[in-house]
């Protein structure tokens, strides 16, 4: 069973004295329930896996039970330390303050028990750490499978990642994309809208996240004003309400809204944004062509190949902290601006079948970033650019 880089991270951090209670969060289906049982058979460690993803509304008391069981279990198993792993630990309301008071008082009463949490909802889990939990936690963010995961776990070539994406629990039904794409709308995309965001998040229009969710699965790699989704989406309310919701899908792991390149932090956040998944798997899904119709269609297969590189960049850009914009000015556009601290990296993709952007020159006059990427058939290809680190892009 394949390892994934972070569970080297947790591992050295739960076999420290007991410190910070450690967070992992990520999408769902991306193996963060699979790495705590893998760490629970490496650090050879007593424990307890619980999950709260099926407690009822409330769970206060449910969550002082499983923590008292931990006490408990440790108690009589006269161990030295002892992990308790919570999963899906936002579903538990006021699960920050509960947490609070039971970690402090196993501090002050030196009971060694060692907590992990794991959850699928990045902000709502973020809330809960930075109102009730500062300076007590770490956290690791659990991206979508990579390229050379997909090809390490399973054998797939780029052609094929690009189209099916990085969900390993996928891997096993892609000869029957009908079958696929029913999974992965039904298991997936449905599980992730309506239980990490509309059933913990106040939506007023929940028919109008999901259509706007669609809508951008659908032109992921592309740039589109919030007038024109106005135009394209029933009851489609003003542009704050998209905005927000498409940070609430941004939070879930699925969907981004790039924003636009520039020096002014207010202009760059009333841009048009770039939509970008954050699986390939979510654009094909809804897209009712195969990989064989995609592959003969030379303009739209490159806006997949576009897409992959987006997502690829998205999730590094999470996990390494570092910033992807897209840039344009009138007719001039370069695909992808990466800014970390006070470095720039701007990307240009010529993939196949794509008419060349002529926006590059503009850009290094503008703004003089430190270096600039080409990505096409002759030099550096998109296979490539797939298994490359990009913090050494700067």
């Amino acid at each position: 069973m394949i390892e994934r880089a972070e569970l080297k991270i947790l591992k050295a951090r739960i076999k420290e004295p007991r410190r910070f209670i450690q967070v992992v969060t990520g999408p769902r289906q991306v193996g963060k329930t699979t790495m705590a049982n893998q760490l629970f058979k490496q650090c050879n460690m007593a424990g307890l896996l619980e999950s709260a993803d099926a407690v009822p509304a409330g769970g206060e008391i449910w969550l002082n039970q499983i923590w008292n069981n931990a006490r408990l279990m440790s108690r009589t198993l006269k161990s030295t330390e002892f992990l308790l792993v919570i999963d899906e630990i936002q579903k538990i309301q006021n699960w920050s303050e509960v947490v609070k008071k039971l970690w402090d008082e196993d501090t002050l009463s030196r009971t060694n028990i060692k907590l992990l949490l794991l959850g699928s909802s990045r902000l709502l889990l973020q809330q809960g750490l930075t109102e009730s939990l500062a300076g007590r936690f770490e956290s690791i963010y659990l991206t979508h499978w990579s390229l050379e995961e997909m090809n390490k776990a399973f054998g797939w070539d780029p052609e094929k990642f690009a189209w099916f994406g990085g969900y390993p629990g996928s891997a096993g039904i892609i000869d029957d994309e009908a079958r696929w794409k029913k999974y992965i709308r039904d298991s997936l995309i449905e599980t992730s809208i309506s239980k990490d965001i509309l059933m913990l998040t106040r939506i007023d229009k929940p028919a109008l996240l999901k259509n706007l969710f669609e809508l951008g699965c659908s032109y992921s790699g592309q740039i589109l004003s919030f007038t024109k989704m106005q135009g394209q989406l029933q009851d489609a309310g003003n542009t704050t309400t998209l905005s927000n919701y498409l940070i609430l899908l941004e939070r879930a792991g699925l969907l981004s809204g790039l924003e636009k390149f520039s020096n002014a932090e207010i202009r760059t956040r009333s841009s048009s944004p770039k939509f970008q998944v954050h699986n390939n798997a979510l654009l094909s899904a809804i897209d009712a062509r195969s990989l064989h119709d995609i592959r003969i269609d030379h303009a739209a297969w490159g806006r997949v190949i576009e897409s992959a590189i987006g997502a690829y960049l998205v999730n590094q850009a999470i996990r390494d902290n570092f910033r992807v914009f897209y840039w344009r000015n009138r007719n001039d556009e370069v695909d992808f601006i990466l800014a970390n601290r006070d470095k720039i990296v701007a990307i240009e993709v010529k993939s196949t079948g794509r008419p060349a952007k002529t926006g590059m020159a503009s850009f290094v006059r503008m703004f003089n970033p430190g270096k600039t990427y080409l990505i096409d058939n002759k030099n550096l290809s998109w296979q490539d650019f797939l298994t490359i680190n990009p913090l050494e892009l700067f």
